[in-house]
């Protein structure tokens, strides 16, 4: 990323908010004038694609890797842009103060968002923005509003029990749908419009006070999506339109058995036939809602683990491999290098390892993995990494630092610490002890997930991986604390030239 420079990781869903989850107002412009004011430089958040209470809310499991989360809406926007009137908002419930809850929060808003589609529908098929919109995005718009149609309240668990003519996407009777259901795929591409206009405005506006968004891209694909189910000849699926492999990673030091996730994977055979072209769309669409763009699970555009349908463990499965030089040349000609952070944790083999040297593309670190038992030696130790990487405390997957030190390390690992910082340090002081230690850090950029600047412990936790329920909650209880941390951030981001 070629510059010293840092950053907060906070997804929108944890801001502060009346309504019971960080949406796209107010708050999410006083966090952008808090990052400008203490010197960051970036802000990244989770994916911002819908969720659904099947997969617990996960940003990473969506019925669309195009669309954006209705919920993320702003309603106190939408009031100033005149789809909805103050009365509208005075009779909120009171919801959780720290932690978002979902279903609650979906009833709620809603029942608002589509007040405001009912209140406005005559105008809005007419608007010129809309309408640009609408044809600016059709090629996964339209797929994404009639799967939502289809959809609606049927009881389908999947795509795949739709009737056959539209399953198999037949063109007469998906044109005769669209007919019959306009009303509610208008609403959904409203839904659609509104998201992205109060998003790209937050956008604009951070970058013009110099805050760069690092956004996610999950490299899996629902089954149950508009992406699979409009781009079937890309998944393999077999002649009844189910996954015919599913995507895992196989058996490890930490779990026997592996892990069985259950997406479709990918036709890489058809994808290049195209030139990439579903996957070229995708990140294309990425880049102009983030700055930088996290590409997860980087090793999968190298190699894959793949198991049969129907087993259930990931025992059984193979590596597939790539041609990983054809992809990222086509991806890199096209967007460039200079946007992209890889997610190269875990299981890394000599050939990612090559592909990331090749690229030149950095990676992450993460300071809680330096003080295992391959101390001082690791990777992840700051002593022993490059310039070109993005250090962090920890990640949305990780336990915060404060859990880390309390719940997690062993005394040995935290030993290791007080060695590696020559002295000892209180328990208190631990989360901006390691903040610090990254900031010092050759590396170019360093990143800390809101959780650590506070200071918090394991109940601020965002994800536990493979935990399907209780994720993803966590929400600050207000935002005072913006005003006393400046000064602290201001004067790290000076002192080790990150500002």
């Amino acid at each position: 990323m070629n510059e010293r420079a840092s950053g907060i990781l906070l997804h929108i869903t944890s801001l502060n908010s009346k309504f019971g989850i960080g949406d796209f107002g107010q708050t999410s412009y006083d966090f952008v004038d808090f990052l400008s004011k203490s010197k960051q430089t970036y802000w990244q958040v989770l994916p911002l694609n819908p969720t659904e209470p099947t997969y617990g809310h996960s940003p990473y499991s969506s019925p669309s890797s195009f669309a954006g989360n209705s919920l993320l809406i702003s309603l106190e926007l939408m009031k100033e842009d005149g789809y909805l009137s103050a009365s509208d908002l005075v009779d909120a419930p009171v919801f959780p103060a720290g932690h978002v809850d979902f279903s609650k929060v979906l009833s709620y808003k809603s029942k608002l968002l589509r007040k405001a589609y009912d209140l406005n529908v005559s105008g809005i098929a007419q608007h010129t923005k809309f309408k640009q919109f609408c044809i600016e995005n059709k090629h996964w718009l339209d797929d994404y509003c009639l799967y939502k149609s289809i959809k609606g309240d049927s009881g389908y668990e999947t795509w795949r029990d739709f009737p056959e003519d539209m399953r198999n996407r037949k063109s007469g009777s998906l044109e005769n749908w669209y007919e019959k259901e306009a009303h509610f795929i208008l609403y959904n591409k409203f839904l659609q419009f509104i998201f992205f206009k109060q998003w790209f405005s937050l956008k604009k506006y951070a970058n013009d006070a110099g805050i760069k968004i690092i956004g996610d891209l999950p490299y899996y694909i629902n089954y149950d999506s508009s992406d699979v189910w409009a781009n079937q000849e890309i998944f393999k699926l077999d002649e009844y339109k189910n996954p015919e492999f599913v995507a895992g990673v196989p058996p490890d030091y930490f779990s026997k058995t592996g892990q069985l996730w259950g997406n479709p994977v990918y036709r890489w055979d058809k994808l290049k036939d195209t030139g990439y072209s579903w996957w070229l769309k995708r990140i294309g669409h990425n880049l102009t809602m983030f700055d930088k763009l996290r590409l997860d699970h980087f090793r999968g555009f190298v190699s894959y683990w793949e198991v049969k349908s129907g087993e259930t463990t990931a025992i059984s499965g193979q590596w597939i491999h790539l041609d990983a030089y054809d992809f990222l040349d086509t991806l890199f000609s096209k967007y460039g290098k200079s946007g992209f952070i890889v997610e190269d944790l875990g299981l890394i083999t000599d050939d990612v390892k090559e592909i990331i040297k090749h690229y030149d593309i950095p990676g992450m670190k993460i300071l809680l993995f330096a003080f295992g038992d391959d101390f001082p030696y690791g990777d992840y130790l700051p002593t022993n990494i490059e310039n070109n990487c993005v250090m962090y405390t920890g990640t949305h997957d990780n336990n915060t630092v404060v859990g880390w030190w309390n719940q997690e390390a062993t005394e040995i690992e935290k030993a290791r610490v007080k060695e590696y910082l020559g002295k000892e340090i209180e328990d208190s002081d631990i989360n901006w002890e390691l903040i610090e230690v990254a900031l010092g850090s050759k590396a170019d950029t360093a990143i800390f997930p809101m959780q650590d600047i506070l200071g918090l412990g394991a109940s601020a936790r965002m994800n536990t991986p493979s935990t399907k329920f209780g994720n993803w909650r966590w929400k600050l209880e207000s935002d005072e604390f913006f005003t006393k941390i400046i000064e602290k951030l201001l004067r790290l981001s000076d002192y080790y030239e990150r500002g």
